[in-house]
């Protein structure tokens, strides 16, 4: 069987069953108290939680040379691991880079490479310890990053802690990162202000670090970050937590450019279009209300967590009625037709 015949995530789960298998998920001393399968995994360290996750930009699939800068492109590949660490409530604290090149490469485009990659540490307080450089025919980027849990008690948030009653929401907007994509490859033409918020969209997300810890601080459980999209990253906490989930269509956030560049496209970009990276996150209703109080970004509640139908989102329109959505699927590297950098 050839891997394009499986899902990225039945990849994941069989390559994760050899190493259970093989005992490789442990050693002599306790089993890591998260393992493969949430944002980043989880181990106890004295008197705190240590975090890491790591994550990989590869030229062709990723991203293009045309549609990105040397900076932005060093920005992005921290942002994207910083978002993981945000999923789980942590703080960011030591990154880890191994780069690979073409021998041609200008080195003045590797100085604006690491000067995005600085500026992203900075603003979120990360140090950039090591990693390796090595000579490849494409460029490609994979950071790994370690933070720790920035509940006092050691909590984290996690994709398996949605319970039945309990409201969707997400930070920020829907679907502006994949709308950029779409512009960038496409070259199409909008106002200065739209285009820009696109570009900045995909090519620099803003990982929401602080928020992630004010969620975990208010006593939220369940959260992931929307690298996928909205449909397929809430289908994952459904599956990790053995629960349903319902979307009222009319409630996604999009926003007014986004609706009045794309049009009808808007829903479709915003439902599976991935790479935002804002937070999904599911919290009892006594939590949600003042927790919408106290973040400063955008917070709009989805949806609801239900018992039946476990693993299955479905969505709601105006009328109350379930619909059929015909791509429900957000990002797999692996699914076939899928092509390069069509994230």
């Amino acid at each position: 069987m050839k891997v394009s015949e499986l899902s990225e995530f039945r990849i994941i789960e069989l390559l994760s069953r050899i190493i259970a298998a093989e005992g490789a998920d442990k050693t002599d001393k306790e089993l890591p108290l998260l393992g493969i399968g949430d944002d980043a995994t989880a181990w106890y360290r004295s008197n705190s939680i240590e975090l890491a996750t790591t994550d990989m930009l590869i030229e062709g699939v990723h991203f293009r040379p045309e549609t990105t800068t040397w900076h932005e492109l060093g920005w992005k590949a921290l942002a994207v691991n910083l978002s993981d660490i945000a999923a789980m409530g942590g703080i960011p604290q030591y990154a880890l880079v191994t780069l690979s090149f073409p021998a041609d490469t200008e080195f003045m485009s590797l100085e604006e490479l690491y000067r995005g990659m600085a500026q992203a540490a900075r603003k979120f307080n990360t140090a950039i310890i090591g990693g390796d450089t090595n000579r490849s025919p494409l460029l490609s980027i994979n950071i790994a990053l370690i933070g720790i849990s920035s509940h006092k008690e050691g909590g984290l948030l996690t994709r398996a802690a949605a319970l039945p009653g309990d409201l969707i929401a997400v930070t920020g907007y829907l679907g502006l990162s994949s709308a950029g994509l779409k512009m960038l490859q496409n070259n199409l033409s909008f106002d200065e202000e739209t285009t820009n918020l696109l570009r900045k969209a995909h090519n620099q997300p803003e990982p929401r670090v602080k928020e992630g810890q004010l969620l975990l601080q208010h006593e939220v459980r369940a959260a992931i970050d929307i690298s996928d999209g909205l449909i397929q990253d809430l289908s994952h906490i459904c599956q990790a937590s053995n629960v349903g989930a319902q979307i009222m269509m009319d409630r996604i956030p999009i926003h007014p450019l986004m609706q009045s560049a794309f049009g009808s496209d808007s829903m479709s970009l915003a439902l599976s279009g991935g790479e935002d990276y804002e937070l999904l996150f599911t919290a009892p209703p006594d939590i949600m209300i003042p927790l919408k109080k106290s973040i400063s970004c955008p917070i709009t509640i989805i949806g609801e967590i239900i018992s039946d139908k476990p693993g299955q989102v479905d969505l709601i329109n105006a009328d109350g009625k379930i619909i059929n959505w015909n791509n429900k699927n957000g990002w797999d590297h692996f699914a076939t037709g899928n092509k390069a950098n069509d994230e």
